[in-house]
């Protein structure tokens, strides 16, 4: 048996049933960061979000995390850049299944997002993606391809709508106590 291998197992169960649900932010942010020093001092993630082997993931400063999201890191990373808002009952996947193995073979990749992206509620990214800086997805997308800076992304699978017109300067700014 693998102690660390055990040990992560323990910790991750620990967050996603048990801490997640913690009315208190900062103990919901301080546990993660414990084990976790990628994870901005000012990032917000706020309650029953779950992340799967959450020391993979990198969100920087002011990236606000919505209720009910689940951010996959089983084997890939999940990397979120400044100033990125993403809505409740998101999902981001690194890891899936190929549909067309004759064995159930697993594929995936990191995801990247990029700075001041907005992705609205419901949004379904799927392994390998990459959201440029300044993008926004529409709610209930399903984002299977690139996104281009600043593109403005809806539908599934996610299609081009038009660019975003913004300069990026604005700073998140989301002080939880209680959510």
């Amino acid at each position: 048996m693998n102690i660390r291998l055990v040990g992560g197992a323990f910790l991750n169960f620990l967050y996603n049933d048990v801490i997640t649900h913690v009315p208190i932010h900062a103990v919901r942010k301080g546990f993660l960061r414990l084990f976790n020093n990628k994870i901005d001092r000012h990032a917000v993630i706020l309650m029953h979000t779950r992340i799967l082997n959450f020391w993979k993931i990198e969100i920087g400063p002011n990236v606000v995390i919505n209720q009910h999201c689940l951010l996959d890191c089983r084997q890939y990373r999940i990397v979120i850049a400044h100033n990125t808002d993403i809505g409740p009952y998101t999902r981001i996947w690194t890891l899936g299944h190929d549909p067309d193995s004759p064995n159930h073979a697993l594929y995936g990749g990191d995801v990247q997002i990029g700075h001041h992206v907005w992705i609205a509620s419901g949004v379904t990214i799927l392994p390998k993606a990459v959201i440029g800086d300044g993008a926004v997805i529409a709610s209930a997308s399903v984002v299977i391809k690139p996104v281009q800076v600043k593109e403005v992304v809806a539908g599934n699978p996610a299609k081009h709508i038009r660019f975003r017109n913004n300069e990026l300067s604005y700073q998140l700014k989301f002080t939880p106590y209680f959510e």
